[in-house]
């Protein structure tokens, strides 16, 4: 005896949601990326250059070609420094 195909509906929705799903999020990171593959393994110095890149141009993964920084860079500073006492 045969299994009718309406068993085997809702098992067909929910790899289809999930497929849609993963293929969503694959888009979502894709596209916060720049446009390119994520990156695996970041030790320091790569979270250290993202964070300069980031500063630079706006985005983590952008990079810049221009060998002078933009203007107001310099007061760019990510280290966070006390207030002095006058």
């Amino acid at each position: 005896m045969g299994v009718p195909f309406e068993a085997f509906l809702p098992y067909g929705i929910m790899i289809g949601m999930f497929a849609i799903s993963g293929a969503g999020l694959s888009t979502l990171r894709y596209m916060q990326n720049g446009g390119k593959r994520g990156r695996r393994g970041l030790d320091a110095w790569d979270r250290q250059m993202m964070e300069r890149d980031r500063r630079l141009t706006g985005f983590m993964r952008g990079q810049t070609d221009r060998p002078e920084a933009p203007p107001g860079f310099e007061l760019n500073n990510p280290w966070k420094l006390e207030k002095r006492f006058l």
